[in-house]
């Protein structure tokens, strides 16, 4: 009896396409995801970090210096915007230049190397004072990646090491003839034999970062003069905001859920559909382009006022900065809305039962989510599975709402998010009715 109930258990399971998706799929699709995200991120590596960077000293040292970053592997170092049909020579980055593409999200963090670097690049500062005279790193950063200026931070200290030898050497040789009492002529005869290979070595181009030691770890304060070089980091985004990352989650979970709402408005039709009572609206001179319009326009308004709960929440609870961004967010929150119930009615016209819808919604708005950056941030994400997220909605509304809420751009810096969003409802919405013809010819 048993073997009997195991067999029809297993053939129900077959059949319920549903059930199976559910059982199987989608968590082989998740840990696929979170394999890519996670899997990569070995205990002795850093993430990839894109810095741009700026040399206000122009000497042999920050020469020396800019090399190494270029060939630094954790970090993609730019020192000037990548090229453009209007552009094709773009202009090394200023500091307000730098600054200004931190601002507006093009990199997450901007190295200035100071003048006067060169004249005095590193000391190893134990006496009293020896740090104030060094001239500061400033590094620029946007908190929204928290992760970007520390490991910039980090590898600037390791890569000074590692790529300047001849002035490493000189200020160590420096430091122990203070702390010795002096050395021989024979010591410091051979001292100067070394120092002049590593001059022609530093000259060259510096030693390999690639084949260094992983260095020295980051810094954790905003302002630090210990280590091989002195380091200033400066938030130049966030620094005024209460609560930097709520507006990200607000977005991120809202449309994640927005898209689970849209599924269960679009089911309405199915119900409809098994009742009868679709046949006989049809019947009733409406057609079927006015129903789905209706229907989605019913589903826009539910979304763009759960949006509207959410942000108001997080207004009220989380000190949300919302009523001075209320264009940008009516902007956002209108075109995400048109988007996900378009979303809605193609899924509707697309299946055939409620178990169906269920099991495909699901499986489509976890994997949106979880690529798009609705579960966690995207600065964690391999470059691949970036690229993947501008397939998904939850990637350009969080796009839009940060751009409103964190950068403070205006509405006409939303044309991107827009335009896509737009594009997407409006063909999704065709396909809808497309679809939709299974229930005119029944």
């Amino acid at each position: 009896m048993i073997g009997a109930i195991l067999q029809t258990s297993f053939r129900s399971l077959r059949r319920d396409r549903g059930a199976f998706v559910m059982s199987f799929v989608l968590p082989i699709g998740f840990f696929t995801i979170f394999g890519f995200v996670f899997g990569s991120m070995k205990g002795s590596s850093t993430p990839r970090v894109n810095v741009l960077v700026v040399d206000e000293d122009h000497s042999a040292a920050s020469r020396s210096l800019m090399r190494a970053l270029l060939r630094e592997p954790s970090l993609q170092a730019e020192t000037h915007a990548k090229p453009t049909k209007e552009n094709p020579a773009p202009a090394d980055y200023t500091a307000a230049t730098a600054e200004a593409a931190v601002r507006s999200g093009a990199a997450p963090a901007a190295m200035i190397i100071p003048a006067g670097f060169g004249a005095n690049p590193i000391s190893f500062g134990p006496e009293p004072g020896a740090g104030a005279a060094r001239p500061k790193f400033r590094i620029l950063h946007d908190s929204a990646d928290p992760v970007a200026a520390q490991v910039v931070a980090g590898m600037l200290q390791k890569v000074v090491m590692t790529s300047l030898p001849a002035t490493m050497a000189a200020a160590g040789s420096q430091y122990f003839d203070q702390q010795v009492g002096g050395l021989t002529p024979k010591q410091r005869q051979q001292m100067e034999s070394s120092m002049a290979f590593l001059r022609q070595l530093q000259n060259d181009g510096g030693a390999d970062s690639q084949d260094a030691p992983s260095g020295a770890p980051a810094n954790n304060s905003a302002s630090n003069s210990r280590g091989f070089v002195a380091v200033d980091i400066q938030d130049v985004v966030g620094a005024r905001k209460s609560n930097p990352m709520i507006a990200y989650y607000a977005a991120g979970v809202g449309v994640m859920f927005l898209l689970f709402t849209s599924g269960a408005a679009g089911a309405s039709l199915l119900d409809e559909s098994d009742s009868g009572a679709l046949d006989r609206v049809l019947s009733a001179r409406v057609t079927m382009t006015t129903l789905l319009l209706g229907k989605m326009t019913y589903s826009a308004m539910l979304a763009f006022a759960q949006l509207t709960l959410m942000f108001l929440w997080a207004w009220l609870i989380f000190k949300l900065d919302l009523f001075t961004h209320i264009p940008g967010f009516l902007v956002m929150t209108a075109v995400t809305a048109f988007a996900v119930s378009a979303y809605g009615m193609l899924l509707a016209s697309l299946t055939h039962t409620r178990g169906q819808l269920a099991a495909v919604s699901t499986l489509i708005v976890l994997t949106m989510s979880a690529v798009g950056g609705s579960m966690f941030p995207k600065f964690l994400m391999p470059d691949a599975m970036m690229k993947v997220g501008y397939f998904t909605f939850n990637s350009w509304a969080i796009s839009g709402y940060t751009k409103v809420f964190w950068r403070d751009e205006p509405i006409t810096s939303l044309g991107p998010e827009v335009a896509v969003l737009v594009a997407s409802g409006a063909v999704l919405f065709l396909l809808a009715r497309w679809f939709a013809r299974k229930w005119e010819y029944v």
